[in-house]
């Protein structure tokens, strides 16, 4: 990134948060929208199944929000998430904003403005690196599956349909 380029303001914040808690990456920003995984990967020059997708849902027990860090390349199995959390519905984009300040497209799996539970797919832990989008859906970050569970306090799940005719990608 261009040291003279402006983040945007959801952005910024995520870059001032990396750094309080001393994370060495910089937030980059894509040339294009990294709004859907695909995107990301492309503007990265690595492959989908490299980037951290964040998928929320209304817990419906207490109306919390539940985030799964997935894998890029992985479509979320919402019977094995619901299975762990409770009942789970869909959770609409003021719902999102709400619970996590991000706004769909480039929610960042730290930050939050509201406490959330976050479960991590077990299948990026196979990669040394990851990216992750970082407040917009232009902005992204570098990480290690470590620190990506160090800096959520996530558990590590299976959470990918492993039918890939079931029912359409979350």
């Amino acid at each position: 990134m261009n040291p003279e380029t402006r983040l945007p303001e959801s952005a910024q914040r995520v870059a001032d948060l990396l750094q309080r808690i001393g994370h060495g990456q910089p937030v980059v920003l894509l040339p294009a929208s990294g709004r859907t995984s695909a995107e990301a990967a492309a503007g990265l020059g690595c492959s989908i199944a490299e980037i951290a997708k964040s998928i929320v849902f209304r817990r419906l027990s207490d109306d919390s929000a539940v985030m799964v860090v997935a894998s890029g390349a992985n479509r979320v199995d919402e019977h094995k998430v619901a299975a762990r959390v409770g009942p789970l519905g869909k959770a609409d984009a003021t719902f999102v904003r709400e619970h996590t300040g991000y706004a769909i497209g480039g929610v960042c799996p730290i930050g939050h403005v509201r406490e959330t539970l976050v479960l991590v797919d077990a299948d990026l832990l196979r990669f040394t690196s990851l990216w992750a989008a970082a407040g917009h859906p232009h902005a992204v970050f570098a990480l290690s599956p470590e620190e990506l569970l160090a800096m959520t306090g996530a558990q590590v799940v299976d959470v990918a349909r492993r039918d890939a005719d079931d029912a359409p990608p979350v």
